[in-house]
């Protein structure tokens, strides 16, 4: 198995695990629906991309950092969506509501699917560990998660039946630090609790070039980016490399590409 040099595997969650079962204004177009609010969907898709940008601009890691809470960092997310741009004026309490139906709803299979090829792969690095054990009670290698998320990370990865796959689970919320920090890779290698644990024997595979790609290979390690876009396009975009071995469109690509021993590192 061409992932035999690393002793730690992390994934992120969204778009790489996880993503969402349609699109965000789709799925905020559904909640204010449920509590008598009516609104163009491609406003709220525009009024969701603002408003995300703005919140993390303003209190980023939801809100650690400007001491609110991070359900009062949704429910202002929420009202930014709902209330911005020629959207109809929603009362505070109706807000309210759809926050604390948001906070339930968004840890549901309701509002989210597997990634193309996800529990396969994840699967096939069960098997390979089993296998490369070969009777020793440590495994060769662990796996985990390292997510710019909320704390509701580790009941979401529970609803979808796949935290049992992870020997940790990190959200940036309760580390107090979000990718492309180093500090929250070195995290990462402690909780792996893997004695003499070097950066180069970690890999992450995420879906976000900045956060992901670039932050992993600054803390030293390997990184593998899920992305629709090709290496040399990303590349341009980011101005820095983007290694085009380093670039599947999904996990089951890179599945089939470690699984034929066909990667290039």
């Amino acid at each position: 198995m061409s992932l035999s040099r690393f002793r730690l595997i992390t994934f992120d969650v969204h778009n790489t695990l996880l993503q969402f079962r349609s699109s965000p204004g789709k799925k905020y177009g559904e909640i204010g629906a449920m509590f008598g609010i009516s609104n163009n969907n491609n406003q709220l898709v525009s009024n969701y991309v603002q408003s995300w940008h703005k919140m993390n601009r303003l209190h980023p890691n939801f809100g650690l950092k400007t001491k609110i809470t991070y359900k009062q960092w949704w429910q202002m997310m929420i009202d930014g969506i709902f209330n911005e741009n020629g959207t109809r004026n929603t009362p505070p309490e109706k807000i309210e509501q759809m926050t604390e139906h948001f906070m339930e709803y968004f840890k549901t299979s309701v509002f989210w699917q597997h990634c193309y090829g996800s529990v396969d792969f994840l699967n096939y690095l069960k098997l390979q560990r089993h296998v490369e054990s070969n009777g020793q009670k440590e495994p060769p290698f662990k796996l985990g998660v390292i997510s710019n998320f909320d704390p509701r990370l580790d009941v979401l990865l529970r609803n979808m039946k796949i935290n049992h796959y992870f020997d940790f689970v990190l959200n940036s919320y309760d580390v107090g630090y979000m990718k492309p920090s180093k500090e929250i890779f070195d995290r990462a290698m402690r909780s792996a609790e893997i004695k003499d644990l070097k950066p180069h024997q970690c890999l992450h595979i995420g879906a976000t070039p900045a956060t992901d790609y670039f932050g992993a290979r600054s803390a030293g390690w390997y990184s593998l980016l899920v992305h629709e876009k090709s290496a040399e396009e990303l590349t341009r975009k980011y101005g820095q490399l983007v290694e085009d071995n380093h670039v599947f469109s999904s996990l089951f690509d890179i599945h089939k590409k470690i699984s034929n021993d066909y990667m290039r590192w």
